[in-house]
Parts: structure tokens; sequence; C-alpha cells
């Protein structure tokens, strides 16, 4: 059971996710918070695994939270869930050590599936996010001579560029879910990067996409 702290300042907002979340028989809700401090104090009594994070709070915003969630609990996953992906805000979230960064507008099944994905300790981020996020992280690589890159390569890359976790790539790819998770570290370790993120910074950066 994953245990979920949705921390927004809105409470219509924070008991709408709650219904959302509790839909999965998978995931239970361990707390709302209105704010970054509140959210600290909540991990403190809770103990949670994944809390979801808004950015834009009065007084102790998401970074605040974020920050200090990812100090004290390292281990708790931090998923930025927000309204906003201009290039500040997402730049704050990365620094503080957000493991994730989706958009209010998902749909429903996709804020559960990021959950997910981010408990297993997979890096989630939006596919209109990306746009943000090269803008202020350095791709590891800067070209792609003396890499082979298959068009199953390609296609994983594009794939993973537009926000989607290992079992919507295996439905799209018609593979298991094992083997698009195997096939995506083959294509880390290949070009020497350590998760989703970097791939897709390494891909926007390349124009593979």
């Amino acid at each position: 059971m994953i245990k979920v702290l949705i921390v927004d300042d809105v409470e219509i907002l924070r008991r709408g996710l709650e219904a959302v979340l509790s839909q999965d028989s998978g995931i239970s809700v361990a707390g709302q918070a209105a704010n970054g401090k509140e959210a600290l104090e909540m991990c403190i009594k809770r103990s949670p695994d994944v809390v979801l994070m808004d950015m834009r709070m009065p007084e102790y915003d998401g970074e605040y939270g974020t920050r200090q969630i990812k100090t004290h609990f390292p281990n708790i996953k931090v998923l930025v869930l927000t309204t906003f992906d201009d290039s500040e805000t997402v730049q704050k979230a990365v620094a503080c050590g957000a493991d994730g960064y989706i958009l209010k507008e998902m749909e429903n099944e996709k804020i559960i599936n990021a959950v997910k994905t981010v408990h297993s300790g997979i890096n989630v981020f939006g596919a209109s996010v990306f746009s943000s996020i090269k803008q202020t992280m350095p791709a590891p690589q800067t070209r792609t001579a003396g890499f082979e890159l298959s068009e199953r390569d390609k296609e994983l890359m594009a794939l993973i560029c537009d926000g989607c976790d290992n079992k919507e790539i295996a439905a799209k790819l018609f593979l298991a879910e094992g083997t698009v998770r195997n096939n995506i570290s083959r294509l880390l370790e290949k070009l020497g990067l350590k998760d989703r993120t970097q791939l897709a910074v390494f891909a926007v950066k390349n124009n593979l996409v």
C-alpha cells in the first residue's frame, strides 16, 4: 500500500485529489497539509511514501516543503503537482530534489500512475515540463557521435519525452512491461546516463524527438 500525503493550500483541491487517489486499492491517503511547513510536520507524524506537493502556497511554499522533506527524509518521494510549468518554478522544484513534476490538468489515471511510478523509484515529468527542464539543465552529452541508437531506442526516448510510464510504453510498443524496463536500463547504460530525466534531456538536446 502506497501512503500519500496531499499538500495544497486549497482545501477543495485536496479533497478532490483524495477522492481520485482513493479510486486505487493500492494507494491510501495518509493525510493532508495546507503548506510546506505542515507537510514536514505530517511527514514526521505519518511517514508517507509519496508527497503530492503544490508549489505556490502562502508562507511556506512547495520549494520550502520539498527541500525540508528531502533533507530530513530522503527516502520519501516528492511528486510536484501544480498548475505552473514555467522554467523558474520547474527549476526550483528540481533543485530542491523533487522526484517528479506533473500538472493538475492531467487525467486522473495518469496522476495515479505517476504516484506509482515515482514510488517505484523512477522520476516522472509531464511532457510539457521538458521544455522548461531543457532550458535549465545541461545535457550530459551534446552529441550522439559514438553511440549506435536503434529505432527502438529512439521510440523509447520519444515516449519518455511524452511523459509515458513503463506501462504506457509497453502498451504502445506491444511489449511486456519488464522488457520495457530492461530496454530503458540498457539504453541508460549505453549513454552513460543516470535516469529517465537525463535521457529525455539528452534526446531533446540532440534533436532525437
